[in-house]
């Protein structure tokens, strides 16, 4: 009997503790394993929006690439100095949170404004490729907020896994094997005081 076992009362007191133990135990390892379900399903949905973000990420960036070619081709390097805003984009992660686990849920993008005193671009190529590169940031930053959410999930989701085994392999086999002990013990010390019982009665019956 292992020391734990020793530390269990005696009796039907003891069983009773083993089987409450047991039957939480199993119940614990029950809603675990459906924390994974939903943790796992989670996760998956957010790696393929980030697979799709990263496709849409790497058109954009071409595309502003590409603009951004023709611009330097039509008004020369110096035309990328008078193109660019002084301002900057805001980037806003809004949190989620799934049985406990917070992670990133949403991204919300404000383009830098460009003040009525700043140039703009000052060919059409050009124009195209800001617009194009904003949305390449846009895509970007979502990509990466996919990509945290499923780190989070997945670690996550690990973490459970390891308790769930826990619980399955070991921690549960253990209270039913100690629970078998309980009752043996227990049914033997029934028979044990039934059979004094019956000798008690029929010796004083004698």
């Amino acid at each position: 009997m292992s020391p734990r076992a020793r530390r269990v009362p005696a009796g039907r007191a003891g069983r009773l503790r083993l089987r409450r133990s047991l039957a939480t135990a199993i119940r614990g390892a029950d809603l675990l394993e459906r924390k994974l379900r939903l943790l796992l399903d989670r996760e998956h949905t957010a790696r393929q929006a980030a697979e799709d973000a990263d496709r849409v990420w790497r058109q954009r960036l071409a595309e502003a690439e590409s603009w951004l070619v023709r611009g330097v081709l039509l008004g020369g390097e110096s035309a990328l100095a008078e193109a660019a805003p002084a301002g900057r984009a805001g980037v806003d992660v809004q949190w989620g949170a799934l049985m406990g686990v917070r992670h990133p849920a949403a991204v919300s993008w404000t383009d830098p404004v460009r003040s009525p005193g700043e140039q703009t671009p000052p060919n059409t190529a050009l124009a195209h490729a800001e617009t194009a590169y904003r949305a390449a940031a846009r895509a970007a930053a979502e990509l990466a907020a996919h990509q945290a959410a499923a780190e989070l999930l997945a670690a996550e989701a690990v973490r459970t896994r390891q308790r769930v085994r826990a619980l399955r392999r070991h921690w549960i086999p253990r209270l039913q094997d100690e629970l078998a002990v309980a009752e043996l013990a227990l049914e033997e010390a029934e028979h044990e005081e039934a059979v004094r019982r019956r000798w008690a009665a029929g010796h004083g019956g004698t």
